[in-house]
């Protein structure tokens, strides 16, 4: 039988460590805003987000996601975990507990699942995130409206996590992560001092970590992400080899430190944690940017390059005592992400603009005079020198730029007649494993092509020049898109995953292209003329 929190509770928790090693203001701020009571239940990614925000306001060292869990059971005794939630989109729940009635928290989340009832279709209405923020903070940290405005003008950051009802709208909040595979072991032997259970150990722990990371990304607590980091690699500022901080003693006992570091330079494990990092990080780009030509408040923008530019540095900060191995893998697929969040919100941002331009009568009617003094001839004679591309194909897509310009057609018409001419080109490469070497290809070539017209509207001095130019940059960055997502479609993988992989063989200096499987440079110089080739 459950109790009320406030006497049982209070009365037990001096005889566990964990609460003798809590802060007792953590304590007090659990007694204070949740209690017991049958037949509820509390997910329990919400109480480890609104526990982070209380450390982040009251300056404490937070711990795991474990040993919080630790601790929610000395203070509140007789607590059950169950999964709850339909097949693929289940979460762990503290069966047994509930906010308080008059706590600003149950307040402000049921604000939160009233305004995204109203905005979310009724099959996504049980799948909703509530928001985890207390009033008055700003990413968990107590300031007002002039301290807040006063701190992003000295640091050039904007804050949204005060406005979370206000830009979540633009979110879609419905996605859910993945389930992740068993580690692959791949017939090799266990390290030395490495058990099975240590596998197991790591695979929950690194399942809790990317379910934490996806709740706060969802609430827009971005800061939030580099404290889960550095709790997961048991960061610690002391640095003192093998010491370890009281706030990482369970996760000591479920995976202590020396095996951990033993996983970080085994190669299942490294290979296993790359691709669940490239899932999760597809996740969360399409739950920060579900529609890259959809509108986004620059307030919004900001604050995910921001994000994004902030990742690599928190990451090598957190992981400063793990294997070169382990942060190698993780880096490149955070750059990785962070590439595609600041290419995502410029293509958005370029959209944006492009629409006053397709929406404005003189400028199209002045495009259209210019683009017909154009000698496509002579572009058309220059460029397959270098492209070798079919007139035909040229011709019809020169007409069916003029006809599309013509009509007058709104950004999404003119993003789904780029989307037809990527399908058109590479069909005849469908199901092949020449595909992925043939779209870029085709995006080298679509590129050249765009910049002879460009050079011939500025020797002409054309009026509408700067009407093109932004029209040529959204759609080269537009074309690049639909070409990244088909090659990771036709390569089984994220486009997180892809842009990974060619990042890798950068850093290298590897001139071995894997979609290739020959040196670069040969293989384009070598490219047979068939009417096949993509243009």
């Amino acid at each position: 039988m459950l109790g009320s929190s406030s006497g049982g509770a209070a009365g037990n928790n001096q005889s566990y460590s964990h609460t003798a090693r809590a802060s007792p203001a953590t304590v007090q701020w659990l007694l204070d805003n949740y209690e017991t009571a049958e037949g509820v239940s509390l997910p329990r990614s919400t109480l480890y987000c609104h526990y982070l925000l209380h450390c982040q306001e009251q300056k404490l060292e937070p711990v795991n996601a474990a040993s919080f869990g630790k601790l929610i059971r000395s203070v509140f005794m007789g607590l059950r975990t169950r999964r709850l939630g339909t097949r693929g989109n289940s979460k762990y729940h503290y069966y047994g507990l509930r906010i308080k009635a008059g706590s600003s928290l149950l307040r402000l989340m049921e604000d939160q699942q009233h305004l995204a009832m109203r905005q979310q279709p009724f099959s996504q209405k049980q799948r909703l995130k509530p928001v985890h923020k207390v009033e008055g903070m700003t990413n968990g940290t107590a300031s007002g409206a002039g301290q807040q405005q006063q701190q992003q003008q000295g640091s050039g950051h904007v804050d949204i996590s005060t406005q979370v009802q206000q830009y979540q709208q633009f979110l879609d909040a419905s996605r859910v992560l993945p389930e992740f595979p068993d580690i692959d072991l791949q017939g090799k032997s266990l390290p030395e001092g490495i058990e099975l259970e240590h596998i197991k150990s790591f695979q929950l722990l690194y399942r809790e970590h990317c379910e934490a990371i996806l709740d706060v990304m969802v609430n827009l607590q971005f800061t939030l992400v580099e404290t889960l980091w550095k709790t997961f690699w048991r960061f610690s500022q002391s640095q003192a080899g093998d010491g370890t901080l009281a706030v990482h003693d369970e996760s000591e006992k479920r995976l202590p430190k020396s095996c951990l570091v033993l996983l970080c330079k085994y190669e299942p494990v490294l290979r296993w944690s790359r691709d669940c990092d490239n899932n999760l990080y597809q996740g969360l780009v399409e739950i920060l940017i579900p529609d890259v030509l959809r509108p986004i408040p620059s307030a919004l923008t900001q604050a995910i390059r921001n994000f994004a530019k902030s990742l690599e540095s928190w990451l090598t900060n957190a992981m400063m005592n793990i294997p070169e191995e382990m942060v190698r893998i993780k880096v490149t697929s955070a750059n990785a992400f962070a590439q595609t969040l600041r290419r995502y919100t410029s293509l958005n941002h370029l959209a944006q603009a492009a629409r006053a331009v397709l929406q404005n009568t003189a400028q199209i009617n002045q495009m259209l005079s210019d683009l017909n003094r154009v000698d496509f001839a002579n572009v058309q004679e220059q460029a397959s020198w270098v492209c070798r591309c079919e007139d035909r194909v040229v011709q019809r897509l020169e007409q069916d730029f003029k006809l599309t310009l013509q009509q007058q057609n709104s950004l999404e018409q003119w993003a789904a007649w780029l989307d037809g001419v990527v399908s058109q080109v590479l069909k005849p490469y469908q199901h092949s494993p020449a595909f992925p070497k043939a779209a870029k290809l085709f995006l080298l070539k679509w590129s050249f092509y765009s910049s002879m017209v460009i050079r011939d509207l500025t020797l002409r001095s054309a009026a509408s020049f700067g009407s093109f130019h932004l029209i040529r940059l959204l759609y080269d960055e537009y074309m690049y898109y639909l070409i990244e997502h088909r090659v990771a479609q036709a390569k089984g993988e994220t486009p997180i995953a892809v842009m990974g992989e060619f990042a890798s063989l950068g850093r290298g200096l590897n001139l071995l292209d894997p979609d290739k499987g020959n040196y670069t440079l040969h293989c384009i110089s070598t490219i047979p003329q068939t009417s096949k080739h993509p243009l």
